[in-house]
This record gives structure tokens, C-alpha cells and sequence, in this order.
């Protein structure tokens, strides 16, 4: 069996979940200096970017009732401590939280979410440390395969995730909403509507394939894994990130995304 280290195989289950709740998911990376906030880095995907200067702006599909938003909640530029508090309250296991990067919570969780339908997640939009652990591969040579073994490595975020209540996870979501507003006002532009991107980005998710196991994987000239599969490689980080679990882990996810959307969206 070879190892490599990973690269966020779990990535879409760790930022929409936390994300949805308020606080949202290969080789290391730097995921940023504890104590800056993360780079602008907004997505590519045209459906996210503001009209421009003298269009009339977008209508938002999926408005979220303000009237549930806290007003008491502090400044973005203060929110450190009470994003913890909220998101803490919603885990259920405080040891899955190790990962996140605290500082600039908010900002970072709305540029990694914007970013997961791009081919790869900049190193400045993600909003937690490696998972624990390697990525593992199993054969020789051309022929080698993920091996079974790292669903075990991706269990308990997939089990908080896919345990999570919906209706729990939206309330919270809404009571906190203007900071992740603000947040994605400040890479997208005014016009730009979170919970609108958020359910482009879920749907995105849900779009992604049911290959057949095991999965294929060969070195990159840079030495990186990487699926065999052409078609497999050119998904979106966030979609990698889901083809990477297993079936079983896969369908829980998806089930789960489809409630939240539910909770999220108009239609």
C-alpha cells in the first residue's frame, strides 16, 4: 500500500456543512498565516460575479428571510469568537473543529465555498489545516487505485455532516447570514447574493459522477496523484472532493445536501 499526503479529499463536506450552518467541507499546504484574513480569491464560475457598471442587477432567486438574522451579533471584523461559539453548538464532536483556521473564520469559509466549483481550490481560499492522515493507494507501477482504506479517514466528517439537522443547521445559517453577506459582498461585489451562490454551489455538487470503483489514479509529472481518468481530472475541486469518498459516504453526502438545499432554496 503506498501514502501520500492529501488534499482535501473532504474539503466539500467540511465547508458546506459548517457553511450551512452558520460556520460551515494529496500534498500539504499552507493554509494561510493564523491571524491575516484570506486573500480576496473569488470564483471564476460568471453565475457568481455582479452585473456590471449600468446593468440592472440580478434578481435574487433565493432570498433569506432577514427577520431570522441575530441582531445582536458583532461586526465581521469581530465575529471570531461567536462564529466559534455557534459552530461549537452545532458539531457535535468539538475534536472535527481542530482543523479550522479561527482566525477570519466567516471570510475564509465564504472564499473556500466560492471557490469549490473551480478546477483547484487556491491555497489562500482554504479554511482549515490537512486532515489527519495520508491518502492512500493500493498496486503497483501503471496500475494503482484509492485504496478502500481511506473512507475510514473520512468517516467521522461524513457521519457529522450527514448527521446534522437540517432545520437546526438553516436556523443558524439565517441567524448569522448578514456576515456571510458582507463577507461575499467584499470579493464579489454589492450585488452579489450569498445564499444565492451557495445553492449554485450545492447543485454543483450534486452533479457529481457515480464512477466506478476502485478509482484509477497515476503520478503527475509534478509528482502529485492525480485520477487516470481524464474526465475524473477536470471536475472541480468540490467535486474531486465527492468522488473521492466512497459510494456509501458519497449518497449520504448528496442526501444530505439535497435536505439542506431544501431549507435554502425557493425552488
Amino acid at each position: 500500500m503506498r501514502k501520500t499526503s492529501p488534499r482535501w479529499p473532504w474539503v466539500l463536506v467540511a465547508a458546506v456543512v459548517l457553511a450551512a450552518a452558520g460556520w460551515m467541507l494529496w500534498p500539504r499546504h499552507d493554509a494561510g498565516a493564523p491571524g491575516t484574513a484570506p486573500a480576496p480569491t473569488p470564483s471564476a464560475d460568471p453565475a457568481a460575479r455582479p452585473a456590471p457598471d449600468g446593468a440592472r442587477a440580478p434578481a435574487i432567486a433565493h432570498p433569506i428571510d432577514v427577520d431570522a438574522a441575530d441582531a445582536a451579533i458583532p461586526p465581521l471584523a469581530d465575529s471570531d469568537a461567536a462564529a466559534w461559539e455557534a459552530l461549537s453548538g452545532l458539531a457535535g464532536d468539538p475534536a472535527l473543529l481542530d482543523v479550522l483556521l479561527r482566525e477570519h473564520l466567516v471570510r475564509r469559509l465564504v472564499v473556500m465555498i466560492d471557490n469549490l466549483t473551480e478546477p483547484r481550490m487556491p491555497t489562500r481560499a482554504l479554511a482549515m489545516r490537512p486532515l489527519p492522515g495520508v491518502l492512500s493507494t493500493e498496486g503497483d507501477g501503471a496500475t494503482r487505485w484509492i485504496a478502500q482504506a481511506n473512507a475510514q479517514r473520512y468517516e467521522p466528517y461524513v457521519a457529522a455532516f450527514a448527521q446534522a439537522d437540517p432545520q437546526r443547521v438553516a436556523a443558524a445559517y439565517r441567524r448569522f447570514y448578514p456576515l456571510f453577506q458582507q463577507a461575499y459582498a467584499e470579493i464579489a461585489g454589492g450585488d452579489a447574493y450569498f445564499n444565492d451562490r451557495l445553492v449554485a454551489v450545492i447543485d454543483h455538487l450534486l452533479q457529481a459522477p457515480e464512477p466506478a470503483q476502485p478509482l484509477p489514479v497515476v503520478d503527475g509529472a509534478d509528482g502529485k496523484v492525480r485520477f487516470a481518468d481524464p474526465a475524473l481530472e477536470a471536475l472541480s475541486a468540490g467535486q474531486k472532493a465527492l468522488v473521492r469518498l466512497s459510494p456509501d459516504q458519497r449518497e449520504r453526502v448528496k442526501r444530505q445536501l439535497r435536505s439542506l438545499r431544501g431549507t435554502l432554496a425557493q425552488g
